[in-house]
């Protein structure tokens, strides 16, 4: 099915597609600038890549995904599609975050860094929701 040709989004899917794109232009500019320093911090050790550009690329996905999101209505379920594979792909980070008690980004406890872990699901069914993944799954 074409983008064109889907259903119209629903009222709770256009406020999920608002709500991830916004998150992600947020988390993208911290990555970015203020909060730089923090998600350097989080990027585990076993990733191969220099922390500074790990968290310069994360920043520029996540902002071409919030952009994205929000910009490209028409685009939104391979956007939302994209946005939870991305969410799904960093999460192993957040794991080790927490296994190993990593300070960043505010995270300074183990019970903050335990409500970030619990809250990914949560960002993945946003995101889904957003491009009407889960419309057949919340009918029934």
């Amino acid at each position: 099915m074409s983008p064109r040709s889907q259903p119209a989004p629903t009222t709770s899917e256009e406020v999920a597609r608002y709500v991830a794109g916004a998150g992600m232009l947020l988390a993208g500019l911290g990555h970015l600038t203020f909060a730089r320093e923090g998600f350097r911090a989080q990027v585990p050790h076993w990733v191969p890549f220099d922390a500074d550009a790990t968290v310069l690329v994360s920043g520029g996905v996540e902002l071409s995904a919030g952009l994205g999101m929000i910009i490209l209505p028409a685009e939104r379920r391979t956007m939302s599609a994209l946005l939870t594979a991305f969410l799904i792909g960093i999460f192993p980070g957040n794991i080790s975050q927490f296994r190993h008690g990593h300070d960043g980004a505010g995270l300074d406890s183990a019970r903050k860094r335990t409500v970030r872990l619990a809250a990914e699901p949560v960002m993945w069914t946003v995101a889904l929701h957003a491009g009407g993944h889960l419309r057949r799954v919340l009918r029934r």
